[in-house]
This record gives structure tokens, C-alpha cells and sequence, in this order.
């Protein structure tokens, strides 16, 4: 290890840790739980995160406390075969750049956490030697992670039966890392209705379409508002649509907006509006459904069937067969999806057992042994 007056070889601790990839909040959030967490344990240890030019961790990352450097990367275009000559040079460049990177750096480890960069990085950390620890975060392995695996140390997972993916001897089960604030809101249920600005003594469902919005889950409210079905419901309905679908949302129901409904682009205060909601309505990214897990929350999942290998499918499904939450697939939502939340929240039993299962499918303190398996790669490390 570097800097062997700080460190006897019996207690090796990170002092310099590499965290690549991003390109969603799913990738970015978790990256930075793992660096908190070691910044946490180690105070002094140096943190480096690569990321791929031009996309949010660019922003996110700075904005948290972090250095990150960007590679020229971009994701293979599977629908317009010829752009890929483009992509293919900038996954040189990326290489040559994540080389340097490495060089320069000196990482005791290198994490991958899945996205553009974490490819380019990963590979060039192996090719020189630096131990490797790879985050998955789903239940159906990405790309990049399943062509690490075979260097990686070790494999940090989320959900059980990873080994069809992965040796069987690197995987551990961790769980995903999730926002400390969420889980902590320090409201109750009513308080945290009445500062989203609903009436505490109604029920509240919650949709939400992640940070981009989703189309589908807009058109359900659309249609439900449109219908009058919303304004019959008892119970409130809290709708984040994303900016990219605002100004559409907004025009399609002018005028028939009833006031148990709230329009929203964007929710500042998730930890709020998830302690409001007696059921959440969303897509099923791997972020998301922990968050869901850790807080015991009853919630119907709409797999989004625009990403890669449909991994958000197999996420909802490992949570649907073990009754621990709807699923409803995308070509069905905007005839089934609004029907489906009426009957769960008409149930009080249906919503209590959903929520028992969910909360039993919980993986605590992630980002704790994630940074223990980080550790233990490092003291099994002679070269460092």
C-alpha cells in the first residue's frame, strides 16, 4: 500500500478508491452512498469517480463533494447499427484515457457500478493490476459487469440467484445502497401529507415516473383525470410527471384537474412524499425498488421496457412471484394500471400484506458491507 507510515500492513485500509460509471440516477446514487460510506470509515481516504462526458454524473458528482474526470464513451446503438463506428472510436479514446487515468491515480481498488464508464475503467484497473469490485445493482446483470466478472474480486449483489450470472465464490450479498435521508424522514404519515399538501386524513397514492418521467404511467392519469375516474376515487393522488412531459401533461387535463390530485414535474422531498403515500405507483429500477423494500411500502411496478436486456422486468418479477408487489407490463398500463391501483387501495389486507412481504425482501446497511467487502479486497491484495 501507499504511504506505509500511515498503515501497518495487519490493518490496510483504502486510501485511494476509484468509482466508475453513471449515466442514471440508479447508477450515480449508489456510487455516491459507496463513497460516503468509506468517507465515513476512512476520513482521509482519497476518492476519484470517472464518469462519461456529457451525462449527470458530471453535475451530480461535483455537486456532492467529489472529483470525477469523464471519458468520451457512449452506449452501443442497437437500432442504428452504422452510428456504432462513432462509438467504437470513442471507446478507444475512453480506453486510452481510463489507462492514464489509472496511471496516474494509483488506486489500492477500483468499483464499478455499472453504466458507460464503469467498461473502459474496470478493464484498464484490471489490466494493471488493481483489485476490482463490481455493484449490481439488478436482478438481471448488465452487460459490463458480466464481461468484468471474470477479474472482478468480488461481486456485490442485491437479489438472490446471482451465481447463473457470476462465480458463485465471488458473489456477496449486500443489497443496494439507498439515500440515508429517505429512510429518515422524522414525520409522521399525516405531517408528511400535510407538508405535500394533501389532506391528512385521506389515503395518497403516489405516482412517480422517476427523475426523466414516464410516459405511460402520465397517460394512466391522463386518461383517469379525463374520465372523471379521479375525482370519484377516495383516496388522493400525488403525480410526479417529469419535466420532459410537463407542459403535455398539464394541456391534457386543463380544466379537469380535481382537487384530490396533485400535478408535480419534480419532487424535491421524496423522503416526504414517500412517508405520505399509502401506495406507490412506478417503474422498476433497482434503486427505486430498494427504496421501496427498505421502507415496507405497498407498490404496483411498471417495468419500463426501454432498457438494456429489460432488466427492469426481471426486477418486478423477483418482487411479484413472492407477493411483495403489483406488477402491471407497460403495454398494459393505460387500460388496466388504474383499475388495478382502485382494487389494492379498496383492500386493506391486500395493501398490508404487500407491505410485510416487501420490507421482508430488505438488504440493511448496504453501503456498510459493501465498503467491508472493498476492505477485505484490499488486505487479500499483496501487490497493494
Amino acid at each position: 500500500m501507499h504511504n506505509d507510515n500511515k498503515t501497518t500492513t495487519a490493518t490496510r485500509r483504502p486510501e485511494r478508491v476509484l468509482i466508475s460509471g453513471g449515466g442514471t440516477g440508479g447508477h450515480i446514487f449508489p456510487a455516491l452512498s459507496i463513497a460516503d460510506a468509506l468517507k465515513r470509515e476512512y476520513p482521509d481516504c482519497e476518492i476519484l469517480f470517472v464518469g462519461a462526458e456529457n451525462r449527470m454524473e458530471m453535475q451530480r458528482v461535483p455537486a456532492a463533494g467529489y472529483k470525477i474526470e469523464g471519458l468520451p464513451v457512449s452506449g452501443f446503438d442497437r437500432r442504428h447499427l452504422w452510428r456504432n463506428v462513432g462509438v467504437a472510436i470513442k471507446l478507444f479514446r475512453s480506453m486510452r484515457k481510463a489507462h492514464k487515468i489509472v496511471r496516474t491515480f494509483r488506486p489500492d481498488v477500483a468499483i464499478g457500478v455499472g453504466g458507460y464508464a464503469s467498461g473502459p475503467t474496470l478493464k484498464a484497473a484490471q489490466k494493471m493490476g488493481v483489485p476490482t469490485v463490481l455493484q449490481e445493482q439488478n436482478s438481471y446483470a448488465g452487460v459490463t459487469n458480466k464481461l468484468l466478472a471474470a477479474k472482478a474480486e468480488r461481486i456485490c449483489v442485491a437479489y438472490p440467484d446471482m451465481d447463473k450470472f457470476f462465480p458463485a465464490d465471488k458473489i456477496v450479498m449486500t443489497g443496494n445502497p439507498v439515500r440515508k435521508k429517505l429512510l429518515e424522514p422524522g414525520m409522521t404519515k399525516a405531517e408528511a401529507k400535510e407538508r405535500c399538501g394533501f389532506d391528512p386524513s385521506k389515503p395518497l397514492v403516489l405516482f412517480i415516473g422517476g427523475s426523466l418521467g414516464a410516459r405511460t404511467l402520465n397517460n394512466t392519469m391522463i386518461g383517469a383525470i379525463n374520465s372523471g375516474a379521479a375525482s370519484q376515487a377516495p383516496f388522493q393522488v400525488m403525480w410526479q410527471c417529469g419535466a420532459s412531459d410537463g407542459s403535455r401533461c398539464a394541456e391534457a387535463v386543463a380544466g379537469k384537474m380535481p382537487a384530490s390530485v396533485i400535478l408535480t414535474e419534480f419532487i424535491a422531498d421524496m423522503s416526504a412524499a414517500y412517508c405520505a403515500a399509502d401506495l406507490v405507483v412506478s417503474r422498476a429500477g433497482a434503486g427505486t425498488i430498494s427504496e421501496l423494500e427498505l421502507l415496507g411500502k405497498p407498490s404496483i411496478l411498471v417495468p419500463s421496457p426501454n432498457v438494456a436486456e429489460d432488466h427492469q422486468r426481471h426486477n418486478a418479477q423477483a418482487l411479484a412471484e413472492r407477493g411483495a408487489a403489483g406488477m402491471v407490463l407497460d403495454v398494459d398500463a393505460e387500460s388496466q394500471l388504474w383499475r388495478e391501483v382502485c382494487v389494492v387501495m379498496d383492500n386493506d389486507q391486500t395493501l398490508r400484506l404487500l407491505s410485510e412481504n416487501i420490507s421482508k425482501m430488505a438488504l440493511r446497511d448496504s453501503d456498510s458491507k459493501i465498503v467491508d467487502a472493498i476492505v477485505e479486497v484490499i488486505q487479500n491484495n499483496p501487490k497493494h
